[in-house]
């Protein structure tokens, strides 16, 4: 990052100043910033080998001897996921800022299990001057995202749809829950909705696309909002569906028969 840029973003208040309070962030740890990388930290870009991601997962999926691969797989993905969409779009839609989340440039903190529970990142970003949802959500999907995504599916047998989708619905989630901060960057949230309502992302098909949908069961006056795809937890004797799950309300044992 140029000196121009490092002085601009320095000048720009904290992201960690979005956690305080009571909203809907106050549930989670700011990413640490500029700091010195705490030891033990993993570089994330080192996923780039799936030999090396599957090293890394292997502690969490110790947890589940025997487990289904994609299952694991896709539940560590999800304790990732979450750790990385709740900071991008908290800068992106309180301070339109645009944080360093490639894989290229974030560490990883693990937790006790071997997950993801807070990013180490080298600096506050840039101020975003652009509305095109590719462009600005390009350091998370294009440089993160799709490349991790690419290789989890490689390793764990679980089509890339099962990632895009776990990361979509925390997408989802969270863009509604910081709508109702009252710093909201309006700009930046229809941006950031028009993410998920577009067909098509740079020219291709949008992996993102409406990845969680609102129905009304029949004979009921209750509005649910179920994911588009599963994120296979039910095929781990540990779990059933979660409460947005499509295949609620299926015969469990049917249904690991059709796997």
């Amino acid at each position: 990052m140029s000196l121009a840029l490092r002085q601009t973003a320095a000048a720009l208040p904290s992201l960690a100043d979005c956690y305080q309070g009571s909203g809907p962030l106050a549930p989670f740890t700011p990413p640490l910033i500029g700091t010195e990388i705490p030891a033990g930290a993993i570089k994330a870009a080192r996923w780039r080998n799936p030999a090396l991601l599957e090293q890394d997962i292997s502690l969490y999926a110790s947890r589940y001897p025997g487990g289904d691969k994609r299952a694991i797989t896709s539940l560590w993905s999800k304790w990732h996921f979450v750790a990385l969409t709740v900071p991008t779009l908290a800068a992106q839609l309180l301070l339109n800022r645009d944080l360093p989340v490639g894989l290229d440039n974030a560490h990883v903190i693990v937790n006790e299990q071997g997950c993801t529970k807070q990013l180490w990142l080298p600096d506050e970003g840039v101020p975003l001057d652009t509305q095109d949802p590719g462009k600005r959500f390009a350091k998370l999907i294009d440089q993160h995202w799709a490349p991790l995504i690419e290789r989890l599916a490689a390793i764990s047998g679980a089509a890339p749809r099962v990632f895009w989708s776990n990361a979509g619905g925390y997408l989802n989630f969270y863009i509604n829950a910081l709508a109702e901060h009252p710093e909201v960057n309006q700009a930046a949230l229809t941006a950031a909705r028009a993410l998920l309502e577009s067909r098509h992302l740079n020219g291709q098909r949008n992996p993102l696309f409406q990845p969680v949908r609102t129905f009304t069961p029949k004979g009921s006056d209750e509005v649910k909002q179920v994911r588009k795809l599963c994120c296979l937890r039910y095929l781990l004797d540990e779990f059933s569906v979660c409460s947005n799950c499509p295949l609620e309300g299926c015969d469990r044992v049917a249904r690991k028969r059709s796997t």
